[in-house]
């Protein structure tokens, strides 16, 4: 096979995303995982403190601050030095103490102190962002809607069920198309373990993965190690 039958093999290679998407539903269903929701407002406030840290840095964090204030108000009462040693260990103290103050100012505002529950509400807010938003809407009021992180965006586009070219709204738009209803709720917890476990982004676990029947990316590794064997 030569280079030309090699990239058009890749290029033209098709599925039944539909019938795709029901078989990684079903892979997700399998990991175990407890769903339930969350107090809105400590998970909007956690959720920031996510922003570019791993996960244990913003746990820590944001216990450390709601040891000390659980509120948008006990919040604002803190003065931002103090703030920002609360938080120091999420990273980019300085500008996530910002956020989170502007944050507690537009709650109380123009929410009476409370999480809206709309994502257009929700991205009026001081540093929420898309992800941010759906976390809140999903995991904090269970209103079925995907939110999209790095492996939410990453393992669709691997797999082909997106363009790899896709923005994260096109990742979200064209997995709810599929998935209704309460399944959309285990979909970002479930690809953060598998993204984690198997299709991780260096060195996926390709030989073990459940989806490699389907996986575009599989098929094209696949494909160019027997083009390779056969030069």
């Amino acid at each position: 096979m030569n280079e030309h039958n090699l990239n058009t093999s890749i290029k033209f290679f098709n599925m039944d995303k539909e019938k795709v998407v029901k078989e990684l539903l079903r892979v997700l269903k399998n990991y175990s995982f407890t769903f339930r929701k969350e107090n809105n407002f400590r998970l909007l406030i956690t959720t920031i403190l996510s922003q570019r840290t791993r996960d244990e840095n913003s746990i820590k964090a944001a216990k450390n601050l709601f040891s000390v204030a659980a509120t948008p108000q006990q919040i604002l009462k803190l003065k931002q030095n103090h703030l920002e040693r609360l938080i120091r260990s999420s990273g980019f103290y300085k500008e996530k103490a910002k956020k989170i103050r502007k944050t507690c100012e537009i709650l109380i505002k123009d929410f009476k102190g409370k999480v809206p529950r709309t994502r257009e509400e929700l991205l009026k807010l001081y540093g929420v962002g898309y992800k941010t938003a759906d976390i809140v809407l999903s995991y904090g009021f269970g209103i079925p809607t995907i939110a999209v992180d790095t492996h939410v965006n990453r393992i669709p586009k691997r797999i082909g069920i997106v363009d790899e070219k896709a923005t994260v709204e096109k990742v979200k738009q064209t997995l709810e198309k599929y998935i209704k209803g309460k399944d959309r709720l285990i979909v970002n917890r479930g690809l953060i373990l598998f993204g984690r476990e198997i299709c991780r982004p260096i060195n996926p676990k390709c030989n073990i993965c459940p989806m490699k029947k389907y996986c575009k990316y599989y098929k094209s590794v696949e494909l160019i190690s027997k083009v390779i064997k056969n030069a």
